[in-house]
């Protein structure tokens, strides 16, 4: 074999492949031109065949490799079964079932740990709500085979690990205007209670305390304080920091704040002053309010260090997440004087217990199980959007039918035709077509006109994204031919409530 022989060469496929060869064949003959030997047909084929093989093979396994774990979109129409979605750490449903009982099967399981979840929820469930007392760690989430969605009935979502349910695909939501009012008010009793000490008062009272003369008066309200020009500084500005400071300017407090993800400008129309450091704002204000998420950076954001840079006497209140403050180094604060009192709603361990922890010897502190948050009201206004997002979940497409996810960031997206899908007219997610009697694609939009009048609306739905095929440029009412397809979401109407404990499941119907 000559030297140019024994270089490997290569073969040009088609779409840009090639094959590199080394000693397997020998080169192609070619035959000088006119001559009656001609090339042996098929050997290069066969060659060609072998590249194109191996090739879509290594794309099959490396495709393999980052599809490993990513789950599809809830499967939900009359080809399929109806999806189960479970209440996981409670066990009334009343206000969700309504809601979806015509797209999905609710279940609950009353449940402390993953432990205690039935195994049917583990398998099955597509859809996930929860309170505050269960947390979801990698671990637990793994153990849920189907799930898609975790529906955090509540603001914070701290309990669970955001980061890790992206990276399964499984999309987390909060219901972050939830009981703002509620938060704000209970805030508000509690700076009051502090600087007019009826809580003290009442129980000296109980205890039988006589007060009558002058000298008994100012022994027993000792330490009450006038509020109006003292300053309240608020540690993040979301909307119960700014609920909690409209209620505070109108009993007299200079309202300072901190937080360094808002934009500037806001404090300009609320009429509030911005500080730019903790440090600033802790030396600054008589009274500080958290109203912050918990994450990995703010852990024991109130702590031995921080205090010390407090004003001598200054108030705390934490309505937010108990993680926020060391309990250690407030309750040795309260003991020596450097904060003149507390106000705590939620508490590092939770059900909080005077008999156990750092806070039962702890003087001059008011503490609440984790009530800030509760109205009926609130309580019924917070299940009922919990349930309209999963509801938007199994009608539409995860993560963007999703109005508040707050793990986009980490989640694998799975859905195919995702570019193509973009291009195409979108209709506002408001438009319910859940509401509409005929399938999706019956209704439709052309760019820039509003959606044809369909007629027998059903009430009760709620919205999510029209969704069409991508090989549909636009569609323009007409129904759909023989033979052309047709995408459908919803279900037969069927009464169901799955009752699901960690011994035995049963079905009312």
């Amino acid at each position: 074999m000559s030297q140019q022989a024994e270089e490997p060469f290569r073969h040009q496929l088609r779409g840009g492949a090639s094959l590199h060869l080394y000693d397997c064949i020998s080169p192609p003959f070619v035959a000088p031109q006119g001559s009656p030997f001609k090339p042996r047909r098929g050997s290069v084929s066969k060659c060609h065949k072998m590249a194109l093989v191996d090739k879509h093979k290594v794309k099959r396994q490396r495709l393999d490799r980052i599809c490993e774990g990513i789950r599809p979109q809830i499967m939900n129409g009359p080809m399929h079964p109806r999806p189960l979605v479970a209440l996981l750490d409670g066990r009334d449903c009343t206000v969700e079932m309504p809601i979806l009982k015509d797209l999905a099967t609710v279940a609950f399981c009353d449940a402390q740990s993953t432990q205690e979840i039935h195994e049917k929820v583990l398998n099955e469930a597509v859809g996930a709500m929860m309170y505050h007392t269960i947390t979801l760690t990698r671990e637990d989430l793994e153990k849920f085979k189907a799930l898609r969605i975790i529906i955090r009935i509540g603001s914070g979502y701290d309990n669970i690990d955001i980061k890790a349910a992206g990276e399964l695909g499984i999309a987390v939501c909060n219901i972050p205007s939830a009981a703002v009012e509620e938060t704000a008010d209970s805030t508000l009793c509690h700076i009051l209670n502090l600087y007019r000490r009826n809580t003290w008062l009442y129980q000296a009272l109980r205890e039988g305390t006589r007060v009558q003369s002058v000298e008994q008066i100012r022994e027993v309200a000792s330490g009450a304080a006038r509020i109006r020009g003292e300053t309240l500084g608020l540690i993040g500005f979301g909307r119960s920091g700014q609920a909690v400071a409209m209620r505070a300017k109108a009993f007299g407090f200079n309202v300072i704040f901190y937080d360094p993800y808002l934009q500037d400008g806001l404090e300009r129309s609320l009429g509030v002053q911005r500080v730019y450091t903790l440090q600033d704002l802790l030396y600054q204000s008589d009274c500080v309010s958290l109203h912050c998420n918990l994450n990995e950076h703010n852990h024991h954001l109130i702590n031995d260090f921080t205090i010390k840079q407090m004003r001598q006497g200054a108030f705390l209140v934490n309505s937010a997440r108990g993680g926020l403050v060391d309990e250690k180094a407030l309750a040795q604060a309260l003991k020596e004087g450097r904060i003149r009192g507390a106000a705590l709603d939620v508490h590092e361990s939770e059900p909080f217990s005077f008999a156990q922890g750092p806070l039962k010897d702890a003087p001059n502190l008011i503490c609440t199980p984790h009530t800030a948050w509760y109205s009926e009201q609130a309580s019924l206004e917070m299940r009922e959007a919990a349930a309209t997002e999963i509801r938007r979940a199994i009608t539409g497409r995860i993560p963007d039918s999703l109005r508040n996810c707050v793990n986009k960031e980490f989640f694998v997206t799975t859905a195919p035709w995702g570019m193509m899908e973009q291009q195409q007219p979108q209709v506002h997610q408001e438009l319910n077509g859940a509401t509409y009697r005929f399938p999706p694609v019956m209704v439709g939009v052309t760019p820039g006109r509003i959606p044809v009048p369909v007629e027998g609306l059903v009430p009760g739905g709620s919205a999510h994204q029209l969704q069409f095929a991508p090989w549909y440029p636009s569609i323009t009412g007409r129904l759909p031919t023989h033979g052309e397809p047709v995408r459908e979401h919803m279900t037969g109407p069927l009464d169901s409530r799955c009752t699901l404990s960690h011994s035995a499941v049963r079905l009312y119907v």
